[in-house]
């Protein structure tokens, strides 16, 4: 075989990844669910582990929106109405009723004039940096943004590129005016909520320094910001870091359709210009199939549960419940980056005892992830929990309980 010699370099390549403990290995394969009952949540089958049950508290399903009725339902009506693909991209034939229904939501959840709706949240972000990034362009970004961002901006090669250190505002205005000087646009470009930390950028004051430069820009300066962990799961009505900052509306809003709202997608809100734009030079849109009929049925009624009583009462109670986790974590006297996302960090700091704890946590029937280098800095590992408005009160309780025996408390 022609290829054996670059397998050979990849071998070894994951075996170094092995010994640093950096590999990833093999998937855990979700066989079935346990539906909740009494007082908890509910439950997994995994793949080789029998009929046991596992706690899930690894996933970004926020608001337990994949196992309503209302949302499986409207899929499955969607697909027998509609066929189970879209069967070609957007501008030859596959643009489904669907689809224009799920956009509209969207724009109006988000209070925009247009949205578009793409094949995932990455596929957003990759497709619409480069485009809007011209030869003239500086990008500005957070240090901890999302790698989707990273490789766009890498994708797209614009003529500076700035990266200012995490939630740094007075380095971010000195980006700006320094690329003043040699650009005639500039996109300042930063994650809502950032996904190994919980934190969230101060939106606030993001705007606020891009509209005190934007003059000094010939084409302006353009905010984006990817919100994919924070829309449906942070703010009083799901409507994620504009709501909780009170920035009002940034110019172009990234989001997901397959955390919060259960389904799969991602999309963006903007102006009507920027949407028609993007459709037209937007190349992970305009060359890739769209999400299904029936996923876009099924995230139009997750948006419209969101945006209504049910919705409100979802996020209550996850806040309560990340509350409930966050406060339990401190009481048994581990370290964690506090806030009111439901991603609740426990930081370990070491990629040893993050394995083994990760383990402990398995062994117990909790799902957790371990976060290590390089996916955060050395000394930065953690244990990422993610808690969902489907975890009970005896649920979180249960995890507490486990992490309270890995040090030897009962």
């Amino acid at each position: 075989m022609t290829s054996q010699r670059l397998e050979r370099i990849l071998s070894s390549e994951l075996d170094i990844m092995a010994e640093s403990g950096t590999l990833k290995g093999r998937e855990t394969v979700i066989a079935g669910v346990v539906p909740a009952r009494g007082d908890r949540g509910p439950r997994y089958l995994i793949a080789g582990e029998g009929d046991r049950p596992f706690l899930r508290m690894n996933s970004n399903g926020y608001l337990g929106m994949s196992l309503r009725p209302e949302i499986i339902d409207a899929e499955a009506t969607a697909a027998h109405e509609f066929g189970a693909g879209p069967g070609a991209v957007r501008f030859i034939s596959g643009t489904w009723a669907p689809h224009i229904e799920l956009e509209r939501r969207l724009a109006a959840f988000h209070g925009r004039e247009a949205a578009m709706a793409f094949s995932s949240a990455y596929a957003t972000v990759m497709g619409i940096l480069p485009t809007l990034i011209s030869p003239e362009t500086a990008v500005i970004s957070d240090e901890l943004n999302h790698n989707c961002i990273i490789n766009a901006v890498r994708l797209a090669r614009p003529r500076e590129r700035y990266i200012y250190p995490h939630l740094d505002m007075a380095a971010l205005q000195n980006r700006l005016e320094t690329a003043a000087k040699t650009c005639r646009r500039a996109i300042v470009v930063t994650d809502g909520i950032f996904s190994m930390r919980g934190d969230h950028a101060p939106l606030q004051t993001i705007v606020d320094l891009a509209r005190k430069v934007d003059p000094a820009f010939a084409e302006g300066v353009l905010v984006v910001v990817d919100d994919s962990h924070g829309v449906g799961a942070f703010g009083m009505t799901g409507r994620g870091t504009e709501e909780v900052t009170r920035c009002g509306k940034v110019d172009v809003l990234v989001g997901t359709l397959g955390k919060a709202f259960g389904v799969n997608g991602g999309y963006v809100a903007t102006s009507a210009t920027i949407v028609r734009y993007l459709r037209e030079k937007a190349p992970f849109y305009v060359y890739s199939n769209p999400i299904t009929p029936g996923e876009a049925a099924a995230a139009a009624r997750a948006i419209e549960i969101v945006d209504g009583p049910a919705g409100r009462s979802l996020l209550e109670h996850l806040r309560q419940m990340t509350a409930r986790f966050s406060r339990g974590l401190v009481e048994l006297g581990f370290e964690i980056i506090a806030g009111e996302h439901p991603i609740v960090p426990l930081m370990v700091r070491d990629t040893a005892r993050t394995a083994a704890l990760v383990a402990h946590l398995r062994a117990n029937g909790i799902l957790a992830t371990g976060i290590n280098y390089p996916v955060v800095p050395e000394g930065a590992e953690e244990i990422r929990f993610q808690i969902s408005a489907d975890h009970t009160a005896a649920d979180i309780d249960e995890a507490l309980r486990v992490l309270a025996a890995s040090r030897g408390n009962p």
